[in-house]
């Protein structure tokens, strides 16, 4: 199994009589996308503020790159990339200005500096933005700038704190692709959301929290399959059938039967083999069935579960 980039352990945070993070651990492994998921409130951005070393917390601990952040931040801080929410901007800099004047301050000589700014504003689109003051972007391409600027220094770990709140749908996807292929760079990707839909997009593991508590985490279908063993099937026949209920109940690892009209949805233990021999067995009680199909999880159902207490 790969070392993880950021291994969060036992991790508390109190304000004066609040505990916003109690005994939070994850851990996020090169090429992850993990996200943060919880209503406002659950301690997400606390966590995220640790991360960053604008946060002492209580107790715990946070490494970094196999660096202990809490005894040796600076050094930690050389692997972290941090976008905050609402991330303050210099609108007066051209855009090429606002990533040099940071690329100068994380030592980058003049070379070099020429080189990531113009590989930066390629990565995130912003090319023919390039001597347009900041304070006359959209607001997507702001997200998108302050982005580049959290890659300067190519981090092996970023955090991204409500990276989409704001953003018109098609800044969200622009975005999205952008994370998705930080990802697939190597990059272990910390973002924080109460926005599940958004997150469905390029998450593949996730930490659930609610009220400063990790419920799950987890890579994405390694969860489906804890929340939901086996198969979720549903069928839909031409017109009702009394006998559909029964005729499925009675199948061997059928389970949580429901039908509606023409529709039946059900549980199933086992593979694709046990659903195609369901299938065989209906059409040979000759039910007319016009659909068979599995359906599939997504995170709300995970969050929903998860958050009423249904998994332990």
């Amino acid at each position: 199994m790969a070392e993880p980039l950021l291994s969060v352990k036992g991790l508390r945070v109190d304000y004066e009589d609040i505990t916003a993070v109690d005994d939070v651990s994850f851990e996020v492994e090169a090429g992850m996308v993990y996200g943060l998921i919880g209503p406002n409130g659950a301690g997400k951005t606390s966590i995220i503020r640790v991360i960053a070393t604008l946060l002492q917390p209580t107790y715990g601990q946070v490494r970094v790159c196999d660096v202990d952040l809490l005894t040796d931040p600076l050094r930690a801080l050389h692997h972290i990339g941090f976008m905050p929410d609402m991330p303050p901007l210099y609108d007066d800099l051209y855009v090429e200005e606002f990533l040099e004047l940071f690329a100068s301050a994380y030592g980058l000589d003049a070379g070099a500096r020429k080189r990531r700014v113009d590989e930066l504003l390629d990565k995130v689109q912003l090319v023919d933005k390039r001597r347009t003051p900041a304070g006359e972007l959209s607001r997507g391409m702001k997200q998108r700038l302050f982005l580049a600027k959290t890659l300067l220094h190519d981090p092996k770990v970023l955090l991204l704190d409500e990276p989409a709140s704001g953003l018109d749908p098609r800044a969200r996807l622009d975005l999205r692709d952008v994370i998705v292929e930080l990802g697939r760079a190597g990059k272990a990707v910390v973002v924080s959301s109460h926005i599940l839909a958004e997150m469905a997009d390029f998450c593949n593991s996730v930490g659930i929290m609610e009220r400063g508590k990790m419920l799950l985490s987890g890579r994405i279908d390694e969860i489906l399959k804890q929340i939901r063993p086996g198969l979720l099937l549903r069928v839909r026949l031409l017109a009702p059938d009394d006998r559909i209920g029964a005729a499925i109940g009675g199948f061997s690892g059928t389970s949580e039967v429901e039908v509606d009209g023409c529709h039946a949805t059900f549980k199933l233990s086992g593979d694709g083999e046990a659903s195609a021999s369901l299938l065989r067995e209906l059409i040979q009680k000759e039910f007319r069935v016009a659909e068979y199909r599995e359906m599939t999880s997504n995170l709300q159902d995970i969050f929903l579960q998860v958050s009423t207490g249904r998994v332990s």
